[in-house]
């Protein structure tokens, strides 16, 4: 609301908002200046009584089936938070559900859109390294202490892949430019950990073009931090490979098979008129007012 709206208030009005806190619903209705009778408690009786086009649903991921499929009867289409859902029973009836009603709904997939990994994708699908081999994905960060991710993290069941898988397999997807169609691996904790949900992880993912990619990650890491956008990447290429590491300046190193010799370069960061949620909320506009179809809707 405070983040990234202000910035679209030309081209949308809120005119409806949702929290289960009143307090925290008030504070954000009087930022957005809204009447008592915008403000609910009960998402059921704000898609009943709200005129809208769309909607956006910030809701944990296990309760988002509820408010898709209201969305779906009122005939809104929705921008949400990623997951779709936590489980596979409730994402097949929300996909279902934006099926039947034919509204558009599109996944905030933010983080394809960071300048750096829209940079790395940008050097793959350029070809100048040549064909794709495989692709490694890192995230390592150090949550030893209860809370230091947010308690509720520590408490919930599959909490690495939930709270961080979720972006990170959908960046290797992203980068490999195709839908996975096998994926193996495991999910585990540690008798040290802070968790008490699985906050480790190693999964092998075969894309539908033949790319593999591998991605490891622990919310236990008490090395070489690879955190929040500071994750690693490397893609290994016909030509050379592309990295970006903690520090998030994307290279590209080569070797010349004859001599050699290596050549490490670094790569300017490209420009967007929007980076991160902003890219995802300017597309879904877009959509909505005929442009093309976003890279992350639910299809």
């Amino acid at each position: 609301i405070r983040n990234f709206l202000p910035a679209f208030a030309d081209r949308l009005d809120v005119v409806g908002l949702v929290d289960i806190d009143q307090d925290v619903l008030d504070d954000q209705a009087d930022f957005l200046a809204l009447p008592a009778e915008a403000r609910f408690t009960d998402y059921k009786r704000a898609f009943t009584r709200t005129d809208a086009d769309f909607c956006i649903i910030v809701t944990p991921p296990w309760v988002h089936r509820g408010p898709v499929e209201a969305a779906c009867r009122a005939g809104m289409h929705i921008l949400m938070e990623k997951p779709i859902a936590d489980s596979w029973k409730d994402v097949r009836a929300i996909y279902r559900a934006v099926q039947r009603a034919k509204v558009k709904c599109t996944v905030t997939q933010n983080y394809r859109y960071n300048p750096n990994m829209y940079t790395f994708r940008q050097v793959l699908r350029s070809g100048r390294l040549g064909q794709f081999n495989y692709l490694m994905g890192r995230f390592l960060a150090d949550y030893r202490r209860f809370a230091s991710w947010g308690a509720f993290r520590h408490e919930i069941p599959h909490s690495l892949l939930i709270e961080g898988g979720v972006h990170h397999l959908d960046m290797l997807r992203n980068l490999a430019d195709s839908h996975c169609v096998q994926i193996s691996g495991y999910e585990w904790n540690r008798p040290w950990s802070s968790f008490k949900g699985e906050s480790n992880a190693s999964y092998v993912m075969k894309m539908a073009n033949g790319v593999v990619a591998h991605y490891e990650g622990t919310c236990s890491g008490a090395g070489q931090q690879n955190s929040w956008h500071r994750e690693y990447y490397r893609a290994e290429c016909e030509k050379g490979e592309v990295v970006v590491d903690s520090d998030g300046i994307v290279r590209i190193t080569t070797r010349h098979n004859t001599t050699g010799a290596m050549t490490t370069t670094d790569v300017p960061a490209e420009k967007t008129d929007f980076v991160g949620h902003s890219f995802v909320i300017d597309a879904h506009l877009n959509w909505l007012s005929g442009g093309l179809r976003p890279e992350t809707a639910l299809q």
